[in-house]
């Protein structure tokens, strides 16, 4: 947890694919425990996402009750958890909702929550840096264009999808040109959720298929020198909108983010409305003597 100043916010992410046989049951846990942040948490049977913002000591408090807390039978007992600092409040209200799935894919059949989910390969950041680099892999960018047109890994592909659930046709029409070639795939996403939802049911195409685990979000906490393979930023779904490879907010806002595509025009009007009830904070301004 990083040590940010006094009265500071701190963002935390996280998820967990875990059979949950009683997803009210955890509803009605986490509003108790949430009561303190501001943010959103998604809980199904397949498991939980959320991400939150509070102060230090609150985010702290959750962390640890959300893994040891006796009701909830240490279904959540070490879960990785993200943090990134915040000169921007991320969030105006909490709530905790329930879902059919915590990321929605919408495959009949396919969950998060299934015992060979580790067949995906999750790699951790300095191996999948090594991996990148290889000339027989396809980096694949498993979120939204407007997010890989932010900021991506060099030499990574767009899928050009507007949703997630468009992403598993794009899949199945490139997985025999990528396996007649005899290419891996190695795909990433903002936090991992994605990527370990979707890794194990790749499998049926016969593609040797490679996640970056813990998404984006872990490889800049754990590579000071992240910027040597990101270019850009990487878009946050808050209030701060983007963050640097340092996990620090920009001055991005959400008019430099979006097109005029009908399916990005309502992500406008939505972060619009959202960011009138907490306005995005501009960055300090440089000294005259700073470069600029």
């Amino acid at each position: 947890m990083p040590a940010p100043a006094d009265n500071a916010l701190v963002h935390t992410s996280f998820y967990r694919f875990v059979p949950l046989a009683d997803p009210d049951a955890v509803v009605a846990v986490l509003r108790e425990l949430v009561q303190p942040l501001t943010g959103s948490v998604l809980v199904a049977e397949e498991g939980i996402s959320g991400a939150l913002a509070g102060p230090v000591d609150a985010v702290a408090a959750f962390e640890q009750a959300v893994q040891h807390d006796t009701r909830l039978a240490s279904a959540f007992l070490g879960m990785p958890f993200k943090h990134s600092a915040c000169r921007t409040r991320p969030f105006w209200k909490v709530r905790v909702q329930r879902k059919k799935e915590i990321v929605a894919l919408n495959l009949p059949g396919v969950t998060g929550a299934v015992p060979d989910r580790a067949s995906g390969q999750p790699l951790t950041p300095e191996a999948w840096r090594e991996l990148i680099a290889r000339d027989d892999v396809v980096v694949l960018d498993n979120r939204n264009s407007f997010e890989y047109r932010l900021g991506h890994f060099q030499g990574a592909v767009d899928p050009c999808v507007g949703n997630f659930r468009d992403f598993p046709a794009y899949v199945a029409a490139h997985a025999a040109q990528w396996q007649a070639e005899g290419r891996k795939v190695a795909m990433y996403c903002t936090g991992g959720i994605r990527c370990e939802k979707t890794s194990a049911w790749m499998q049926q195409f016969g593609l040797d298929v490679y996640q970056l685990d813990g998404g984006v979000l872990n490889y800049f906490q754990q590579l000071p020198d992240a910027d040597r393979d990101w270019q850009g930023e990487c878009f946050v779904f808050d209030n701060r909108v983007a963050v640097d490879t340092r996990l620090q907010e920009t001055d991005t806002t959400v008019d430099q983010v979006y097109d005029d595509s009908p399916d990005e025009a309502w992500r406008l009007e939505r972060a619009r409305r959202l960011e009138s009830a907490e306005p995005k904070r501009p960055g300090p301004v440089p000294a005259k003597d700073d470069p600029a």
